[in-house]
Protein backbone atom coordinates (compact mmCIF):
# COMPACT_ATOMS: atom_id res chain seq x y z
CA UNK A 1 0.00 0.00 0.00
CA UNK A 2 1.23 3.61 -0.68
CA UNK A 3 2.08 5.86 1.90
CA UNK A 4 -0.03 8.98 1.92
CA UNK A 5 1.34 12.29 1.26
CA UNK A 6 1.97 14.39 4.30
CA UNK A 7 2.41 17.83 2.60
CA UNK A 8 -0.07 19.97 0.49
CA UNK A 9 0.63 22.00 -2.89
CA UNK A 10 1.37 25.75 -2.21
CA UNK A 11 1.35 28.36 -4.16
CA UNK A 12 5.23 29.92 -5.50
CA UNK A 13 4.59 32.15 -1.95
CA UNK A 14 4.80 29.58 0.17
CA UNK A 15 1.19 29.45 0.94
CA UNK A 16 -1.47 26.95 0.81
CA UNK A 17 -2.93 26.56 -2.82
CA UNK A 18 -6.82 25.99 -2.24
CA UNK A 19 -7.13 23.36 -5.21
CA UNK A 20 -5.38 21.63 -7.82
CA UNK A 21 -8.76 21.15 -9.70
CA UNK A 22 -11.11 23.97 -9.41
CA UNK A 23 -11.07 27.68 -10.03
CA UNK A 24 -12.62 29.83 -7.68
CA UNK A 25 -16.36 30.57 -9.04
CA UNK A 26 -19.43 32.96 -8.41
CA UNK A 27 -21.34 29.87 -7.26
CA UNK A 28 -21.18 26.14 -8.49
CA UNK A 29 -22.43 27.56 -12.08
CA UNK A 30 -21.10 30.78 -12.38
CA UNK A 31 -18.12 32.64 -13.82
CA UNK A 32 -14.53 32.50 -12.77
CA UNK A 33 -13.28 35.59 -10.76
CA UNK A 34 -10.34 37.36 -11.12
CA UNK A 35 -8.96 37.01 -8.08
CA UNK A 36 -8.14 33.92 -8.39
CA UNK A 37 -5.01 34.72 -8.06
CA UNK A 38 -3.98 30.75 -7.67
CA UNK A 39 -5.44 30.48 -11.14
CA UNK A 40 -3.40 33.33 -12.75
CA UNK A 41 -0.07 32.42 -11.35
CA UNK A 42 -0.40 28.89 -12.18
CA UNK A 43 -1.85 29.95 -16.46
CA UNK A 44 0.98 32.81 -16.33
CA UNK A 45 3.94 30.68 -15.20
CA UNK A 46 2.76 28.36 -18.04
CA UNK A 47 2.59 31.10 -20.58
CA UNK A 48 6.49 31.39 -19.94
CA UNK A 49 7.54 28.36 -18.90
CA UNK A 50 9.69 28.25 -22.19
CA UNK A 51 13.05 30.52 -22.44
CA UNK A 52 13.85 31.45 -25.99
CA UNK A 53 16.47 28.69 -27.13
CA UNK A 54 19.99 28.83 -27.93
CA UNK A 55 20.69 29.90 -31.38
CA UNK A 56 23.02 27.00 -32.55
CA UNK A 57 23.25 24.35 -30.15
CA UNK A 58 19.20 23.94 -29.38
CA UNK A 59 19.18 20.67 -29.06
CA UNK A 60 20.97 18.92 -26.02
CA UNK A 61 21.41 17.94 -22.39
CA UNK A 62 23.84 17.13 -19.63
CA UNK A 63 24.97 15.91 -16.59
CA UNK A 64 27.23 16.48 -13.64
CA UNK A 65 30.59 15.16 -12.50
CA UNK A 66 34.14 15.44 -11.72
CA UNK A 67 37.60 16.29 -13.09
CA UNK A 68 40.71 14.96 -11.29
CA UNK A 69 44.06 16.22 -12.13
CA UNK A 70 46.28 12.83 -12.61
CA UNK A 71 49.78 13.82 -13.76
CA UNK A 72 51.78 16.70 -12.91
CA UNK A 73 51.62 19.43 -15.76
CA UNK A 74 52.53 22.26 -13.24
CA UNK A 75 55.65 23.49 -15.22
CA UNK A 76 53.15 23.96 -18.39
CA UNK A 77 50.11 25.87 -16.26
CA UNK A 78 49.63 27.48 -12.64
CA UNK A 79 45.75 26.83 -13.02
CA UNK A 80 44.76 25.62 -9.82
CA UNK A 81 42.24 22.65 -11.32
CA UNK A 82 45.33 21.10 -13.15
CA UNK A 83 47.53 21.21 -10.06
CA UNK A 84 48.42 17.13 -9.35
CA UNK A 85 45.42 15.61 -7.28
CA UNK A 86 42.96 18.45 -7.51
CA UNK A 87 39.72 17.27 -8.38
CA UNK A 88 37.18 19.46 -9.43
CA UNK A 89 33.51 19.70 -10.07
CA UNK A 90 31.96 20.10 -13.31
CA UNK A 91 28.94 20.31 -15.51
CA UNK A 92 28.79 18.95 -19.22
CA UNK A 93 26.49 19.55 -21.89
CA UNK A 94 26.57 17.87 -25.25
CA UNK A 95 24.22 19.34 -28.00
CA UNK A 96 23.95 19.39 -32.33
CA UNK A 97 24.66 22.50 -33.73
CA UNK A 98 22.29 23.76 -36.28
CA UNK A 99 18.74 21.83 -35.30
CA UNK A 100 15.71 23.15 -32.87
CA UNK A 101 15.02 22.03 -29.24
CA UNK A 102 12.25 19.36 -30.76
CA UNK A 103 15.19 17.93 -33.75
CA UNK A 104 16.39 13.80 -33.53
CA UNK A 105 19.69 13.65 -31.69
CA UNK A 106 20.81 11.81 -34.69
CA UNK A 107 20.81 14.24 -37.29
CA UNK A 108 24.16 14.57 -39.48
CA UNK A 109 25.69 17.69 -37.60
CA UNK A 110 28.90 18.40 -35.34
CA UNK A 111 28.29 17.63 -31.67
CA UNK A 112 28.73 20.56 -28.89
CA UNK A 113 31.22 19.43 -25.75
CA UNK A 114 31.13 22.20 -23.30
CA UNK A 115 32.53 22.16 -19.84
CA UNK A 116 31.74 23.85 -17.08
CA UNK A 117 34.84 23.36 -14.37
CA UNK A 118 33.82 25.22 -10.66
CA UNK A 119 37.42 25.77 -9.77
CA UNK A 120 38.77 27.36 -6.59
CA UNK A 121 39.74 29.97 -8.93
CA UNK A 122 36.31 30.73 -10.37
CA UNK A 123 34.55 28.97 -13.10
CA UNK A 124 36.92 27.70 -16.03
CA UNK A 125 34.90 26.79 -19.32
CA UNK A 126 35.35 25.09 -22.39
CA UNK A 127 33.09 25.71 -25.47
CA UNK A 128 34.12 22.61 -27.82
CA UNK A 129 32.86 20.45 -30.35
CA UNK A 130 33.40 16.66 -31.05
CA UNK A 131 35.88 17.68 -33.72
CA UNK A 132 38.92 19.27 -33.63
CA UNK A 133 37.88 21.83 -36.62
CA UNK A 134 35.61 24.00 -37.52
CA UNK A 135 33.71 24.81 -40.95
CA UNK A 136 35.40 29.26 -40.42
CA UNK A 137 38.23 31.45 -39.34
CA UNK A 138 36.87 34.78 -38.95
CA UNK A 139 33.53 35.46 -36.42
CA UNK A 140 32.76 37.69 -39.47
CA UNK A 141 31.67 34.49 -41.46
CA UNK A 142 30.18 32.81 -37.96
CA UNK A 143 26.54 34.26 -38.38
CA UNK A 144 26.03 33.28 -42.54
CA UNK A 145 27.75 29.84 -41.74
CA UNK A 146 24.73 28.85 -39.04
CA UNK A 147 22.39 30.84 -41.22
CA UNK A 148 23.31 28.50 -43.78
CA UNK A 149 22.24 25.26 -41.57
CA UNK A 150 19.15 26.26 -40.23
CA UNK A 151 15.76 27.14 -42.10
CA UNK A 152 14.71 29.13 -45.27
CA UNK A 153 12.94 32.28 -45.03
CA UNK A 154 10.62 31.45 -47.40
CA UNK A 155 9.30 27.83 -46.57
CA UNK A 156 10.38 27.32 -43.25
CA UNK A 157 12.66 24.20 -44.10
CA UNK A 158 16.08 22.83 -44.31
CA UNK A 159 17.90 22.93 -47.38
CA UNK A 160 20.75 20.98 -48.60
CA UNK A 161 21.62 23.27 -51.56
CA UNK A 162 21.78 26.41 -49.22
CA UNK A 163 24.51 24.49 -47.19
CA UNK A 164 26.13 23.35 -50.15
CA UNK A 165 26.36 26.79 -51.45
CA UNK A 166 28.05 28.51 -48.33
CA UNK A 167 30.57 25.45 -48.22
CA UNK A 168 31.47 25.43 -51.89
CA UNK A 169 31.90 29.50 -51.87
CA UNK A 170 34.06 29.12 -48.59
CA UNK A 171 37.03 26.53 -49.21
CA UNK A 172 38.29 26.99 -45.88
CA UNK A 173 35.13 24.21 -44.74
CA UNK A 174 36.68 21.45 -46.27
CA UNK A 175 38.66 19.90 -43.34
CA UNK A 176 35.05 20.11 -41.21
CA UNK A 177 32.86 19.10 -43.98
CA UNK A 178 35.48 16.28 -44.48
CA UNK A 179 34.63 15.45 -40.57
CA UNK A 180 30.88 15.92 -40.86
CA UNK A 181 30.34 13.71 -43.71
CA UNK A 182 32.67 10.66 -42.34
CA UNK A 183 31.77 8.47 -39.76
CA UNK A 184 31.96 10.76 -36.71
CA UNK A 185 29.03 13.01 -38.29
CA UNK A 186 27.01 11.12 -36.38
CA UNK A 187 28.25 9.74 -32.97
CA UNK A 188 26.38 6.59 -32.04
CA UNK A 189 26.10 8.36 -28.12
CA UNK A 190 27.54 11.23 -26.56
CA UNK A 191 29.68 9.03 -24.37
CA UNK A 192 31.59 7.72 -27.48
CA UNK A 193 32.49 10.81 -28.53
CA UNK A 194 35.59 12.49 -28.12
CA UNK A 195 35.66 16.70 -27.41
CA UNK A 196 38.00 19.51 -28.45
CA UNK A 197 39.00 22.71 -27.67
CA UNK A 198 39.52 23.63 -31.28
CA UNK A 199 40.85 26.55 -30.45
CA UNK A 200 44.54 27.09 -29.15
CA UNK A 201 44.45 28.93 -25.56
CA UNK A 202 47.72 30.06 -23.61
CA UNK A 203 48.78 28.47 -20.74
CA UNK A 204 51.26 30.22 -18.35
CA UNK A 205 53.50 28.58 -15.52
CA UNK A 206 54.20 29.94 -11.95
CA UNK A 207 57.35 31.39 -13.29
CA UNK A 208 55.61 33.12 -16.49
CA UNK A 209 56.63 30.85 -18.90
CA UNK A 210 54.42 30.23 -21.86
CA UNK A 211 52.68 27.83 -23.88
CA UNK A 212 49.96 27.11 -26.73
CA UNK A 213 47.90 24.62 -25.67
CA UNK A 214 44.78 22.39 -27.35
CA UNK A 215 42.64 20.14 -25.51
CA UNK A 216 41.63 16.77 -26.18
CA UNK A 217 38.98 14.96 -24.05
CA UNK A 218 39.38 11.15 -25.25
CA UNK A 219 36.53 8.94 -24.89
CA UNK A 220 37.29 5.87 -22.49
CA UNK A 221 34.50 4.02 -23.95
CA UNK A 222 36.09 4.35 -27.29
CA UNK A 223 34.87 5.83 -30.59
CA UNK A 224 31.31 4.55 -32.22
CA UNK A 225 29.15 5.99 -34.62
CA UNK A 226 25.82 5.46 -36.48
CA UNK A 227 25.59 4.96 -39.95
CA UNK A 228 23.56 6.94 -42.10
CA UNK A 229 21.02 4.53 -42.75
CA UNK A 230 20.89 3.58 -39.16
CA UNK A 231 20.81 7.60 -37.83
CA UNK A 232 17.49 8.03 -40.05
CA UNK A 233 15.69 4.91 -38.66
CA UNK A 234 16.78 6.07 -34.95
CA UNK A 235 15.37 9.80 -35.73
CA UNK A 236 11.76 8.28 -35.82
CA UNK A 237 12.35 5.41 -33.66
CA UNK A 238 13.66 7.66 -30.36
CA UNK A 239 14.80 11.17 -31.40
CA UNK A 240 15.91 11.73 -28.29
CA UNK A 241 18.37 8.55 -28.39
CA UNK A 242 21.76 10.52 -27.43
CA UNK A 243 19.72 12.27 -24.30
CA UNK A 244 17.89 9.00 -22.95
CA UNK A 245 21.20 6.77 -23.30
CA UNK A 246 23.22 9.21 -21.32
CA UNK A 247 20.60 9.96 -18.75
CA UNK A 248 19.71 6.03 -18.48
CA UNK A 249 23.63 5.24 -18.40
CA UNK A 250 24.14 7.09 -15.85
CA UNK A 251 21.38 6.40 -13.82
CA UNK A 252 22.24 2.50 -13.77
CA UNK A 253 25.39 3.03 -12.85
CA UNK A 254 27.77 3.23 -16.05
CA UNK A 255 29.51 6.22 -15.05
CA UNK A 256 31.16 7.69 -18.50
CA UNK A 257 34.48 9.02 -18.66
CA UNK A 258 37.39 11.05 -20.94
CA UNK A 259 40.78 11.21 -20.20
CA UNK A 260 42.03 14.57 -20.75
CA UNK A 261 45.29 15.08 -23.06
CA UNK A 262 46.90 18.15 -24.72
CA UNK A 263 49.46 19.50 -27.43
CA UNK A 264 51.74 22.35 -26.20
CA UNK A 265 53.60 24.26 -28.59
CA UNK A 266 56.39 26.12 -27.00
CA UNK A 267 55.14 30.10 -26.96
CA UNK A 268 58.08 30.65 -29.80
CA UNK A 269 57.36 28.46 -32.07
CA UNK A 270 53.83 29.78 -32.84
CA UNK A 271 55.85 32.25 -35.33
CA UNK A 272 57.42 29.98 -37.26
CA UNK A 273 55.14 26.83 -37.56
CA UNK A 274 54.31 25.23 -41.35
CA UNK A 275 50.83 25.81 -40.09
CA UNK A 276 49.18 28.78 -38.71
CA UNK A 277 48.71 27.58 -35.08
CA UNK A 278 45.58 29.63 -34.61
CA UNK A 279 43.88 28.50 -37.46
CA UNK A 280 40.18 26.60 -36.40
CA UNK A 281 40.47 24.97 -39.54
CA UNK A 282 43.79 23.54 -39.05
CA UNK A 283 45.23 20.55 -36.65
CA UNK A 284 48.47 20.47 -35.24
CA UNK A 285 49.86 16.83 -36.44
CA UNK A 286 50.35 14.41 -33.19
CA UNK A 287 54.00 14.15 -34.58
CA UNK A 288 54.78 17.81 -34.49
CA UNK A 289 53.58 18.20 -31.23
CA UNK A 290 52.43 14.57 -29.21
CA UNK A 291 49.57 14.26 -26.73
CA UNK A 292 50.17 14.45 -23.04
CA UNK A 293 47.66 12.93 -20.70
CA UNK A 294 46.24 15.94 -17.58
CA UNK A 295 43.59 13.98 -15.94
CA UNK A 296 40.28 12.31 -16.31
CA UNK A 297 36.64 13.49 -16.24
CA UNK A 298 33.42 11.56 -14.77
CA UNK A 299 30.05 12.49 -15.28
CA UNK A 300 28.23 10.37 -12.73
CA UNK A 301 25.14 12.70 -11.36
CA UNK A 302 22.00 13.63 -13.81
CA UNK A 303 20.58 16.40 -13.50
CA UNK A 304 17.11 16.73 -11.61
CA UNK A 305 15.62 19.35 -13.00
CA UNK A 306 16.83 19.67 -16.50
CA UNK A 307 15.54 22.94 -17.41
CA UNK A 308 17.30 24.71 -14.19
CA UNK A 309 20.24 22.88 -14.53
CA UNK A 310 21.28 22.11 -17.98
CA UNK A 311 18.90 24.73 -20.38
CA UNK A 312 20.07 27.78 -18.23
CA UNK A 313 24.09 26.24 -17.69
CA UNK A 314 25.89 28.94 -19.63
CA UNK A 315 28.96 28.26 -21.16
CA UNK A 316 31.20 30.97 -22.39
CA UNK A 317 34.69 30.81 -23.25
CA UNK A 318 35.66 34.27 -21.56
CA UNK A 319 35.12 31.97 -18.06
CA UNK A 320 39.27 31.93 -18.10
CA UNK A 321 41.13 31.24 -14.52
CA UNK A 322 44.52 32.29 -13.91
CA UNK A 323 47.20 30.36 -15.75
CA UNK A 324 45.05 30.31 -18.40
CA UNK A 325 44.89 32.26 -21.52
CA UNK A 326 43.41 33.36 -24.95
CA UNK A 327 45.07 32.93 -28.17
CA UNK A 328 45.00 35.28 -31.79
CA UNK A 329 42.72 32.72 -32.64
CA UNK A 330 40.14 34.92 -34.33
CA UNK A 331 36.73 32.99 -33.73
CA UNK A 332 38.33 32.19 -30.28
CA UNK A 333 38.07 36.28 -29.92
CA UNK A 334 34.80 36.87 -31.15
CA UNK A 335 33.67 33.85 -28.99
CA UNK A 336 34.88 35.08 -26.22
CA UNK A 337 32.11 38.34 -26.59
CA UNK A 338 29.21 36.64 -28.33
CA UNK A 339 28.82 34.02 -25.69
CA UNK A 340 28.17 35.52 -22.90
CA UNK A 341 26.01 38.71 -24.55
CA UNK A 342 23.85 35.15 -26.18
CA UNK A 343 23.48 34.47 -22.77
CA UNK A 344 22.42 37.83 -21.03
CA UNK A 345 20.08 38.20 -24.12
CA UNK A 346 18.76 34.44 -23.61
CA UNK A 347 18.79 34.18 -19.44
CA UNK A 348 19.10 37.97 -18.38
CA UNK A 349 22.07 39.99 -17.35
CA UNK A 350 22.23 38.74 -14.04
CA UNK A 351 22.90 34.82 -15.53
CA UNK A 352 25.82 34.11 -13.35
CA UNK A 353 23.60 34.05 -10.88
CA UNK A 354 21.62 31.26 -11.88
CA UNK A 355 22.83 28.26 -9.28
CA UNK A 356 24.11 25.98 -11.93
CA UNK A 357 26.06 29.35 -13.34
CA UNK A 358 26.83 30.62 -10.05
CA UNK A 359 31.26 30.02 -8.95
CA UNK A 360 31.94 27.89 -6.13
CA UNK A 361 34.18 30.41 -4.48
CA UNK A 362 33.89 33.56 -3.23
CA UNK A 363 32.58 36.63 -5.66
CA UNK A 364 33.74 40.33 -4.99
CA UNK A 365 32.36 42.48 -7.63
CA UNK A 366 30.74 45.87 -8.07
CA UNK A 367 28.17 44.68 -10.48
CA UNK A 368 24.29 45.78 -9.43
CA UNK A 369 21.05 45.73 -10.09
CA UNK A 370 19.39 44.54 -13.27
CA UNK A 371 16.44 42.01 -13.63
CA UNK A 372 16.36 39.45 -12.02
CA UNK A 373 19.32 39.98 -9.27
CA UNK A 374 20.08 37.49 -6.51
CA UNK A 375 22.41 38.21 -4.83
CA UNK A 376 22.50 41.48 -2.39
CA UNK A 377 25.60 44.05 -3.10
CA UNK A 378 26.63 46.38 -0.31
CA UNK A 379 28.69 49.71 -0.43
CA UNK A 380 30.66 50.95 -1.71
CA UNK A 381 29.41 50.27 -4.89
CA UNK A 382 32.08 51.79 -7.17
CA UNK A 383 36.27 51.75 -7.60
CA UNK A 384 38.44 53.23 -6.62
CA UNK A 385 36.89 53.77 -3.01
CA UNK A 386 38.95 54.52 0.23
CA UNK A 387 35.39 52.74 2.08
CA UNK A 388 37.01 48.87 1.92
CA UNK A 389 35.63 47.30 -1.28
CA UNK A 390 37.85 44.95 -3.01
CA UNK A 391 41.25 45.97 -5.04
CA UNK A 392 41.53 45.06 -8.51
CA UNK A 393 45.36 43.58 -7.66
CA UNK A 394 45.27 40.15 -8.23
CA UNK A 395 48.46 38.47 -5.88
CA UNK A 396 48.90 35.67 -8.70
CA UNK A 397 50.09 35.01 -11.86
CA UNK A 398 48.90 37.83 -13.83
CA UNK A 399 46.47 37.40 -17.18
CA UNK A 400 48.30 35.61 -19.95
CA UNK A 401 48.83 37.83 -23.12
CA UNK A 402 50.58 37.71 -26.06
CA UNK A 403 52.52 40.57 -28.13
CA UNK A 404 51.17 42.04 -31.19
CA UNK A 405 51.47 45.13 -33.53
CA UNK A 406 50.72 46.49 -36.94
CA UNK A 407 48.40 48.49 -38.78
CA UNK A 408 44.22 48.15 -38.03
CA UNK A 409 43.47 46.50 -41.18
CA UNK A 410 40.60 44.10 -42.31
CA UNK A 411 42.78 41.25 -43.52
CA UNK A 412 42.85 37.16 -43.95
CA UNK A 413 45.09 35.26 -41.84
CA UNK A 414 48.53 35.63 -42.83
CA UNK A 415 49.15 32.20 -44.21
CA UNK A 416 52.43 29.88 -43.15
CA UNK A 417 54.25 27.86 -45.15
CA UNK A 418 51.74 24.71 -45.42
CA UNK A 419 48.54 26.51 -45.21
CA UNK A 420 45.95 25.99 -48.23
CA UNK A 421 42.44 24.73 -47.28
CA UNK A 422 42.76 21.39 -49.13
CA UNK A 423 45.75 19.93 -47.28
CA UNK A 424 44.40 18.95 -43.85
CA UNK A 425 41.20 17.34 -45.04
CA UNK A 426 42.82 15.61 -48.01
CA UNK A 427 45.26 13.77 -45.26
CA UNK A 428 42.16 13.10 -43.32
CA UNK A 429 40.63 11.14 -45.96
CA UNK A 430 43.86 9.43 -47.63
CA UNK A 431 45.80 8.54 -44.79
CA UNK A 432 43.70 8.39 -41.58
CA UNK A 433 40.25 6.85 -42.97
CA UNK A 434 40.62 3.51 -44.46
CA UNK A 435 39.13 1.95 -47.46
CA UNK A 436 35.84 0.94 -46.06
CA UNK A 437 35.66 4.71 -44.02
CA UNK A 438 36.06 6.77 -47.23
CA UNK A 439 33.26 4.48 -48.75
CA UNK A 440 31.10 5.21 -46.48
CA UNK A 441 32.05 8.56 -47.04
CA UNK A 442 31.59 8.96 -50.85
CA UNK A 443 27.84 6.96 -49.92
CA UNK A 444 27.14 10.27 -47.49
CA UNK A 445 27.87 12.81 -49.53
CA UNK A 446 26.18 11.47 -52.89
CA UNK A 447 23.21 10.73 -50.77
CA UNK A 448 23.43 14.31 -49.17
CA UNK A 449 24.07 16.08 -52.83
CA UNK A 450 21.26 14.41 -54.60
CA UNK A 451 19.04 15.53 -51.68
CA UNK A 452 18.40 19.17 -53.45
CA UNK A 453 21.45 20.45 -54.51
CA UNK A 454 21.11 22.19 -57.75
CA UNK A 455 23.22 23.50 -60.27
CA UNK A 456 25.46 25.61 -60.17
CA UNK A 457 26.06 24.56 -56.50
CA UNK A 458 26.38 20.55 -57.66
CA UNK A 459 29.21 21.55 -60.10
CA UNK A 460 31.16 23.43 -57.86
CA UNK A 461 30.67 20.59 -55.38
CA UNK A 462 32.35 17.81 -57.61
CA UNK A 463 35.39 20.59 -58.00
CA UNK A 464 35.01 20.89 -53.55
CA UNK A 465 35.68 17.14 -53.02
CA UNK A 466 38.20 16.85 -56.22
CA UNK A 467 40.31 19.20 -54.41
CA UNK A 468 40.60 17.25 -51.19
CA UNK A 469 41.09 13.85 -53.00
CA UNK A 470 40.35 13.30 -56.68
CA UNK A 471 39.85 9.88 -56.52
CA UNK A 472 37.33 10.49 -53.51
CA UNK A 473 35.70 13.42 -56.11
CA UNK A 474 35.39 11.46 -59.12
CA UNK A 475 33.34 9.03 -57.61
CA UNK A 476 30.80 11.34 -55.85
CA UNK A 477 30.44 12.80 -59.04
CA UNK A 478 30.01 9.08 -60.57
CA UNK A 479 27.73 8.54 -58.01
CA UNK A 480 25.45 11.75 -58.08
CA UNK A 481 25.08 11.10 -61.92
CA UNK A 482 24.17 7.21 -61.73
CA UNK A 483 21.75 7.58 -59.36
CA UNK A 484 20.02 11.11 -60.67
CA UNK A 485 19.60 9.02 -64.02
CA UNK A 486 18.40 6.07 -62.38
CA UNK A 487 15.79 8.32 -60.77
Amino acid sequence: MSEKNDFYTTRDSGAPAGSNEHSLTVGAAGPIVLHDHYLIEQMAQFNRERIPERQPHAKGSGAFGTFETTEDISEYTCAALFQPGVKTEMVARFSTVAGERGSPDTWRDPRGFSLKFYTSEGNYDMVGNNTPVFFVKDPMKFQHFIRSQKRRADNNLRDHDMQWDFWTLSPESAHQVTWLMGDRGIPKTWRHMNGYSSHTYLWVNAQGVKHWVKYHFISDQGIEYFTQDDADQMAGQDSDYHMRDLFDSIANGDRPSWTLKVQLMPYDDAVSYRFNPFDLTKVWPHSDYPLHVVGKMTLHTNPTDNHAQIEQAAFEPNNVVPGIGFSPDRMLLGRVFSYADAHRARLGVNYKQIPVNAPRNEVHSYSKDGAMRINPVSDPVYAPNSKGGPKAEYPGQPEPQWAADGDIVRSAYVDHPEDDDWGQPGTLVREVMDDAARDRLVDNVVGHLLDGVSEPVLARAFEYWSRIDPDVGARIKAGVTEKAGES
